[in-house]
């Protein structure tokens, strides 16, 4: 029985090649991520996400049940607040880089307004922090939004002043009372940890735009001679500081060194390999915030050394692909923006992760995608799709070259040889 031979060999295995390609360049031109920085970076984000979800699930499963009767409570109010965040990360991927531009004066003018509402009856504190505002069942930690508003709005400044950036007034000017009044609002609700990364943030700005570090160096020293009796304001930061730098004693136990001492049980329990996925022992009420900001302690439990390392790893990737990103913009609007989201998010985890080590005293910071928490999750995510927006149209491959499926010639030439 007669066969159809292919019109030449190979042709169909071309053919599939192609088609698979197509369809590759067609999905990631829908995500947003047509060039290998912009693909990392979203890869990265979503791997945390998941990672981060399993882990609210395992930490949170204990306390969840105690109060509710559920051990899925906390984790499907979770995966809620990803799935809403992942949304809107991929539609500000999709957003015209231009749109950033002129929506930032408004961003953060509705950020320190949102902020201002902590201090009327819509908010409330927990932790010694009045840091969060509730309206119908729902809260929000403001905050967390403010930081995605000064990306935005300190690189429109910076992008506009690109020529006068070398004159310390234009440099800080209106970019020091905007920022000062922003994080001011934050430290009237005591949240240390949560200035700290804000300025951090501001600072980081400021550098990737190209003022001069010594334009950067007065501000900084008049920010830490402010921060000695913003620490001595507060008797909990005055403890948690004095075990730090004394060590803990036997008096200390129940006051501030409760949190630090698990954490540190719970990471020696951990080893190389861990106790197993869900086995912890420290998340049994014994170390407080075990699905926030102690998250990375019950990690190491868990999934010991290696799985701590893993954690460290991706985020090692995350600042890379970032600083990639900083490296190739042709947009000061990109450099600014990806260098301060790089500063926050990166520089988050730094703290949170160097707090449950002991390497920096207590402070509140969740770790930037893993830790349970709607807020700091959803502006995470938010950052990361506006990063993706303004490299998308500003790497040049990203304009053009990367949307190619593949060069069909030597296809063609090969059928030709085969005919």
């Amino acid at each position: 029985m007669a066969t159809t031979a292919a019109p030449f060999p190979g042709a169909d295995s071309g053919r599939a090649e192609q088609m698979g390609r197509r369809a590759l360049v067609r999905v990631r031109a829908i995500f947003g991520a047509p060039t290998l920085n912009a693909a990392l970076l979203l890869g990265t984000t979503l791997f945390l996400v998941v990672f981060g979800l399993v882990m609210v699930l395992s930490s949170s499963a204990v306390e969840s049940y105690v109060v509710t009767d559920s051990f899925f409570t906390d984790f499907v109010k979770q995966g809620s607040f990803a799935a809403v965040g992942v949304v809107l990360m991929l539609i500000a991927a999709r957003m015209p880089a231009t749109t950033w531009q002129r929506i930032a004066w408004i961003a953060v003018m509705l950020g320190i307004a949102l902020q201002v509402l902590v201090f009327t009856p819509l908010g409330f504190g927990a932790g010694g922090n009045r840091n969060w505002i509730g309206v119908g069942g729902f809260s929000m930690q403001p905050s967390e939004f403010v930081k995605v508003a000064l990306c935005v709005w300190l690189a429109m400044i910076m992008t506009r002043k690109q020529q006068r950036i070398g004159s310390f007034w234009q440099a800080w000017i209106p970019v020091g009372p905007v920022a000062a009044l922003s994080i001011g609002l934050v430290l009237l609700g005591s949240d240390l940890g949560t200035v700290v990364i804000m300025v951090a943030l501001s600072l980081g700005a400021l550098w990737f735009a190209g003022v001069r570090w010594w334009h950067l160096l007065l501000p900084v020293v008049g920010l830490v001679v402010l921060a000695v009796p913003v620490v001595l304001a507060s008797p909990s930061r005055v403890r948690r500081i004095s075990a730090f730098l004394q060590g803990c004693t036997d008096a200390d136990y129940y006051s501030g060194c409760w949190q630090q001492l698990h954490g540190t049980w719970a990471l020696s329990a951990g080893g190389l390999f861990g106790v197993g996925l869900g086995n912890s022992r420290a998340k049994w009420s014994w170390l407080p915030e075990a699905d926030n900001d102690y998250i990375f302690a019950i990690i190491g439990e868990e999934l010991g050394l290696l799985g701590a390392v893993v954690v460290l790893a991706l985020f090692a990737l995350l600042a890379w692909t970032m600083l990639r990103i900083v490296r190739h913009a042709e947009r000061q609007m990109t450099r600014v923006v990806t260098g301060a989201a790089t500063v926050w998010l990166v520089g988050q985890a730094l703290v949170n992760i160097g707090v449950v080590l002991g390497l920096l005293p207590v402070l509140g910071v969740p770790l930037p995608f893993i830790s349970s928490g709607g807020s700091q999750l959803i502006a995470a995510l938010l950052i990361v799709g506006i990063v993706l927006s303004l490299e998308r149209v500003d790497n040049p491959r990203a304009r053009g070259e990367a949307l190619e499926p593949f060069d069909a010639r030597p296809v063609e030439r090969a059928a030709r040889a085969g005919g």
